[in-house]
């Protein structure tokens, strides 16, 4: 009886098979944490677009962000907030961009937790999903903010233009979009 591996194909071909499991292995970790870190800049990007106070800023110090509407007071050198008006718009806006931060957290948890506890990444279709929300709650939150920039111009007449928290909005928009084609196409992949 002839055994199923012959001594020359476990000396000369086995080693072979063993680097490109290794080379295969290392190429899917340092994938893994490219993607990693490609969702901590998209978080940090949405939590600074959403929260800081510069989404249209005006000649003066003065900026408005989803939130407030703030002016920088010389005598006293600190900013003096107000609340945004009522607009149903800016409501609009103020809740997609809320929405991408959750459904990009929602998204990061869910590969965290099918990377370190589930077998051969059971969840990558959801969190590529949720990733894909997240870029298109972004995008029509920006989208909205840029419609109605005529309205803001209205009620400042002084002028301004878009501030650093509106592009950095439209900055996580297509880096969420391809982190969920990412996502979806590591599924793909095992």
């Amino acid at each position: 009886m002839t055994p199923i591996f012959s001594s020359n194909f476990t000396s000369s071909k086995m080693p072979s098979l063993i680097l490109l499991f290794q080379a295969s292995t290392a190429a899917m970790s340092l994938l893994l944490l490219v993607v990693s870190a490609l969702h901590i800049l998209i978080l940090i990007l949405l939590f600074v677009a959403t929260l800081d106070k510069s989404w249209w800023t005006l000649p003066g110090k003065e900026s408005l962000n989803l939130w407030y509407d703030c002016t920088w007071n010389n005598d006293t050198k600190t900013w003096a907030c107000s609340n945004v008006s009522e607009n149903g718009w800016l409501k609009a806006v103020q809740v997609l961009m809320v929405l991408s931060l959750i459904l990009c957290c929602l998204s990061f948890i869910l590969f965290m937790f099918q990377l370190y506890t589930m077998r051969r990444g059971g969840l990558f279709y959801a969190t590529g999903l949720c990733q894909l929300c997240t870029s298109v709650a972004v995008f029509t939150g920006a989208l909205i903010y840029a419609i109605h920039a005529e309205e803001i111009l209205a009620k400042h007449p002084r002028g301004g233009s878009f501030g650093y928290c509106f592009a950095l909005a439209w900055v996580a928009f297509p880096l969420a979009l391809v982190s969920g084609i990412i996502y979806i196409h590591l599924r793909k992949r095992e």
